[in-house]
């Protein structure tokens, strides 16, 4: 049961949009809700590019189902609660990302940095798209952000 009517942990659909219940914090539900991709890409990371990118092309498929009824639910389009989305976007920047821990700290401040700030055009997105395909894409522009990012300072700085 979570504090929020019409939305149950137990039921799949709302259990995988709330990332387990970590979007369910009370401060930074984002921030909380990001940690979820961390078990998939434990699981993903030493998989060849092809792999990973179908199976980032399925989540944010899914995702979009799972945002925009978990949204309907609620009676509220992108309730902070609702992280697939930063799951899918978090993904999205680990893609290739170099090995060490140090690479995931990086990527997850800059997920969180454009997901927070959203410059141009993930503003626009954010702001233009509704239902599921509407709270998936800035997070989507934000993990392409953050990924480009990342792998521009892993070019700067291979050693770190």
């Amino acid at each position: 049961m979570t504090r929020f009517a019409g939305v149950r942990l137990s039921n799949p659909v709302h259990f995988l949009a709330l990332g387990g219940g970590l979007g369910l914090a009370p401060k930074a539900p984002g921030t909380f809700g990001t940690l979820a991709a961390f078990p998939f890409y434990w699981v993903m990371q030493d998989w060849s590019l092809f792999p990973y990118l179908m199976t980032l092309i399925l989540f944010s498929a899914v995702g979009i189902y799972l945002c925009g009824k978990t949204a309907e639910d609620m009676g509220e389009h992108d309730h902070p609660a609702i992280v697939w989305d930063e799951v899918v976007g978090m993904l999205i920047t680990l893609i290739a990302a170099p090995a060490g821990w140090i690479w995931l700290v990086i990527g997850f401040a800059l997920f969180r940095l454009f997901d927070i700030w959203k410059p141009w055009p993930i503003r626009f997105f954010d702001k233009q798209m509704e239902g599921g395909l509407g709270i998936m894409m800035d997070d989507i522009l934000a993990g392409i952000f953050a990924l480009v990012w990342l792998q521009a300072l892993a070019r700067l700085f291979p050693n770190l």
